[in-house]
């Protein structure tokens, strides 16, 4: 790990005189007035409070107040969505939505699709959080807009441009567990061109994270964007984005000792730690016409990802992917603004490229491609206080069979403030590499036969907003979802090789999600989320899926503004995980009692430029574990200096 020499790094940007200004947090941001654009295709986006389908904004104003570092953490304050780490800062991080699996779930981070091409997924263990950014999470069935992986929902992770969020500005904080973090941005803009250059940082000693265990288990995490824009003409937009990301984690193993009475459980590992690096980008060119109401997008982008996990011998795994993808949009708005059509299209040709580098005679280390082509047709109409919308894809896949989705949905506003809306989706997911051709000798083998997970599912929610300004509303939504040829884990007989195929029976996933959220006055804001779900596999309840979660976010502001002070409760009810305990290695089902994590965390302007804050993260010292045999982090004080300019 290359921890020292990156403080120092932190530590001289801290020190600059001239960094950056955090994105405009002022109090009169009120609920619903965001635009979504993970919603659309057409890259104008929706706003919040005329969607059809379910979605929360998590703004720049919400993750500074919360003093967001882990971009997963704050996702746990979002209705459906569960979080589960495993073990420390660094360790495997993994987002499950309305009782979908990891893999069900994708993820964009400025547009850009970022799991891994080799494990179909997405480790948020690996995002530290950019110093302006936003999150947008829009849940139900998107494969119709965006192909495989979009069952349970989409995730958009975006920073902010220099023209959102101009100036330049630094932070640096120290606490519990050995922790230094930071974060630097530069941005503005002079004329047709803008600029946002970021850079984070979070290093830990960490805390010992196996039950009895004594190993403090740490990990050096990095980030870097640069986001570009070119805007000549009215008529013309360039745009670019590079990302750099960076983990060194150490991590424990499971004992594997038969004869040990932990066997099956997490124990100490001396020398135990995996690496993911990662390199992503995009280049757009927008093409506008007939007044702005013809809007053509061309893009290209890539991902290339390397994953190790080292033992003190040397590599004991690893894997590489990349992905490269173009598309073309083309968006046309027809009509006036009381009543607007918009229809588009879109075409994304994708290849996906697999690489096991696991030093193994048994696993095979060639390289495998995917490659994939879609068409995509949308249709929204924007006509005042209604909104409808029908989307259709058809995916042409060289491995799968080809796949048509689609998705309807609506809202409709009354005249007391009260809004329904409903939506209807299908949804599809193709098998990864690792569960067609993965080889873990006398333990696991791929299934090079497995077919894709389908999914189909509907939703109705109602809102109620409060006051001409909307400066409260509160919602709930009914959600229920089936997933057919679901992929699991099987034992056959007579050898008991751990080894993928597709279930004959359906997976169930019904819920109910709610929300409340309110700015009675500008001094004050509530964000509160609740969810219930009941998913089942097979008949039998899923894993790391508790039926109750909830939130509840309250900040104060001083009437001056310079002093803010944030409170944050966050419930995981009681949950099973899979455990193998049992010396057959065929797992069985433990319990994980519910929790409550409090946080707390203040902030105050010493001047227009300096500020100072702090925070205490589990201020209850609560004993829990998000993963069998995986204890969280206790007690941990944090504080630090943020410069504005």
């Amino acid at each position: 790990m290359f921890r020292h020499s990156l403080v120092s790094f932190v530590a001289l940007i801290a020190a600059t005189p001239a960094l950056a200004q955090t994105p405009d947090t002022s109090p009169d941001t009120l609920p619903g007035d965001q635009i979504v654009v993970t919603a659309s295709r057409s890259g104008e986006g929706v706003p919040a409070n005329q969607l059809g389908a379910s979605v929360t904004v998590l703004d720049a104003e919400a993750l500074e107040a919360r003093q967001t570092r882990i971009v997963s953490d704050v996702l746990r304050d979002v209705p459906g969505v569960a979080v589960n780490r495993s073990g420390g800062v660094g360790g495997l991080t993994q987002i499950r939505i309305r009782g979908s699996e990891s893999n069900h779930v994708l993820v964009l981070i400025d547009g850009i699709e970022v799991s891994d091409p080799y494990q179909g997924e997405y480790d948020f263990g690996t995002l530290i959080a950019d110093p302006a950014a936003r999150i947008e999470v829009l849940r139900g069935q998107q494969s119709s807009l965006y192909g495989s992986d979009a069952i349970g929902g989409v995730i958009n992770y975006i920073t902010l441009s220099g023209r959102e969020a101009p100036g330049y500005a630094a932070r640096i904080e120290g606490g519990s567990f050995g922790t230094i973090s930071g974060g630097a941005r530069a941005a503005g803009a002079s004329g047709d061109f803008d600029y946002a250059l970021s850079a984070s940082y979070y290093g830990t000693q960490g805390y010992a994270t196996a039950r009895g265990g004594a190993r403090d288990v740490g990990s050096d995490s990095v980030g870097a964007t640069a986001k570009l824009n070119w805007t000549p003409s009215d008529a013309f937009k360039l745009s670019g984005v590079l990302r750099y990301s960076y983990t060194d984690a150490e991590t424990n193993q499971t004992d594997n000792d038969p004869a040990s009475p932990a066997f099956g459980f997490i124990i100490d590992s001396p020398g135990v730690h995996s690496r993911n690096e990662a390199f992503y980008g995009l280049l757009s060119a927008q093409f506008s016409a007939l007044d702005g109401r013809w809007v053509s997008t061309l893009s290209g982008q890539f991902a290339d990802t390397t994953r190790k996990s080292f033992t003190p011998a040397g590599l004991d795994y690893g894997d590489k992917g990349q992905r490269y993808k173009g598309s073309f949009t083309s968006s046309l708005s027809l009509g006036t603004e009381a009543m607007t059509h918009r229809l588009t299209g879109a075409v994304d040709v994708e290849r996906e490229n697999f690489q096991n580098i696991t030093p193994s005679a048994f696993a095979f280390q060639g390289k495998r491609h995917t490659d994939n082509v879609g068409f995509v047709g949308q249709y929204e109409l924007l006509a005042g206080d209604l909104s409808l919308g029908a989307s259709v894809r058809y995916d042409d896949n060289d491995r799968f069979d080809d796949a048509t989705t689609w998705r309807v949905q609506g809202s409709y506003r009354l005249p007391t403030g009260t809004r329904l809306r409903a939506a209807y989706g299908t949804g599809v997911k193709n098998p990864g590499y690792f569960e067609l051709y993965g080889y873990s000798d006398g333990r696991y083998i791929g299934n090079p036969d497995l077919k894709p997970e389908k999914s189909k599912g509907w939703e109705a929610g109602i809102e109620q907003s409060f006051g001409t300004d909307d400066w409260a509303t509160i919602g709930a939504t009914y959600f229920d979802a089936k997933l057919t040829d679901e992929i699991f884990t099987d034992y056959p007989a007579p050898d008991y090789v751990a080894t993928p195929a597709n279930r004959t029976t359906d997976s169930k996933q019904h819920g109910i999600e709610a929300f409340a959220s309110a700015r009675p006055i500008p001094d004050i804001r509530f964000d509160l989320a609740y969810t219930w779900l009941k998913s089942e596999e097979n008949g039998v309840r899923e894993v790391r899926r508790p039926r109750h979660m909830g939130s509840l976010n309250t900040t104060i502001f001083s009437a001056d503004q310079r002093f803010s002070g944030t409170l944050t409760l966050r419930y995981n009810g009681a949950m099973t995980d899979t455990a193998y305990i049992d010396p057959s290695y065929v797992p069985v089902t433990v319990a994980l009692r519910d929790y409550v994590l409090v946080n707390l965390g203040a902030d105050y302007r010493l001047s227009p430029r300096v500020a100072l804050f702090g925070r205490v993260e589990n201020l209850l010292d609560t004993d829990y574990e998000e993963i069998f045999s995986y204890r969280g982090a206790g007690r941990a004080a944090y504080g630090g200096v943020r410069v504005n300019f």
